[in-house]
């Protein structure tokens, strides 16, 4: 497996060229426990005999659990591989009541996170979503302190906007940004960030990088059980499924002359976009895992790269990504620091 440098603070952070996304182990997308201990363990391990060092988690996942599990499999090995968590929310009775990224709150979330994670150290901790009623000034100084405390060792924000990031790096250097990047979704070319992360030396972690299943061409609304989180967004009503497919058939046929799968064409291609770009694909099965890992191996050229680009952007999109309560969390700009 090939690696990849994300962001430039301290000499950046050197990580597979494809991550791993292990929300789905026990959050979202299935029931929690239906992907046995056990199991779960035998892909994050096999994750890492074939070569992937970036894992991803976060403190809402379960919440709590996932921090666990990932944290547990990986002990074995933790010197080789790189964790990345997250904080942000608040929680009552064990379930997610809203945003908190007051300073306390980090340092608690953050001590928490390292007990579940059975580490003394976290390699990137991301601001999960922008809290509005935080200044990122306040949130970037919090994670400095921590940094400086060698609690964690980089740090980034997830979904946020382009002035929190230039406001947040000002602080404290930013090393990732987290955002949804795909063939089916792909504001970060036209909203700054792309561009705010190459001009101040960022790294960008694409999360649902196949859009959400979609991109590999297996899924359909009907086939997605009523407790999925997919089945309540826009994106993944039948009708837009329907009209969406043409964006499947596209990469279906460039599959095809390339003997590679959807996926692999699909994460190829992010992986094309930029050298700091680290895709984090998720996945409860081996097989797939062994799949997505051979997008490292296509190359697309120039012209196959062009064309893509050409066939995509004649194909309409239908569907939000989020209903707008989902939406009102991303991509937003913290308020700014006020003067007492």
């Amino acid at each position: 497996m090939k690696t990849r440098i994300l962001g430039q603070f301290n000499g950046g952070l050197e990580v597979s060229a494809l991550g791993l996304g292990c929300m789905g182990l026990d959050f979202g997308y299935t029931h929690n426990g239906d992907v046995s201990q056990e199991a779960g363990a035998a892909l994050l391990r096999g994750a890492v005999d074939h070569g992937i060092t970036f894992f991803d988690t976060a403190e809402v996942y379960g919440p709590y659990t996932n921090e666990t599990r990932v944290g547990a499999a990986l002990a074995p090995v933790r010197d080789s591989v790189v964790i990345a968590t997250k904080f942000g929310f608040r929680y009552e009775g064990g379930k997610n009541v809203g945003l908190d990224s007051r300073a306390d709150s980090i340092h608690r979330a953050v001590d928490g996170s390292l007990k579940r994670l059975g580490t003394d150290y976290i390699d990137l901790l991301y601001q999960h979503r922008v809290d509005p009623s935080v200044p990122i000034e306040d949130v970037a100084g919090a994670v400095k302190e921590l940094i400086e405390a060698g609690k964690v060792r980089h740090f980034g924000l997830s979904e946020a906007g382009v002035k929190t990031v230039r406001r947040a790096h000002a602080i404290q250097p930013v090393t990732a940004l987290q955002m949804e990047y795909s063939l089916w979704f792909r504001d970060v070319e036209t909203n700054g960030i792309l561009a705010t992360a190459e001009e101040l030396g960022i790294g960008l972690v694409p999360y649902s990088p196949l859009g959400k299943g979609f991109l590999t061409g297996a899924l359909s609304g009907a086939s997605l059980p009523a407790s999925d989180f997919r089945k309540a967004l826009p994106r993944f009503a039948d009708e837009a499924i329907q009209k969406n497919r043409a964006l499947v058939e596209l990469i279906q046929r460039v599959a095809a002359t390339k003997r590679a799968t959807p996926a692999q064409i699909a994460l190829a291609w992010l992986l094309a976009q930029r050298p700091w770009v680290v895709p984090i694909p998720g996945t409860t099965k081996l097989q797939r895992l062994e799949e997505n890992l051979g997008a490292a191996a296509v190359e697309l050229s120039a012209a196959e790269l062009a064309e893509i680009a050409r066939a995509a952007a004649a194909i309409p999109i239908e569907g939000a990504r989020y209903t707008p309560d989902q939406l009102a969390r991303v991509g937003i700009d913290a308020p700014e620091r006020t003067q007492p």
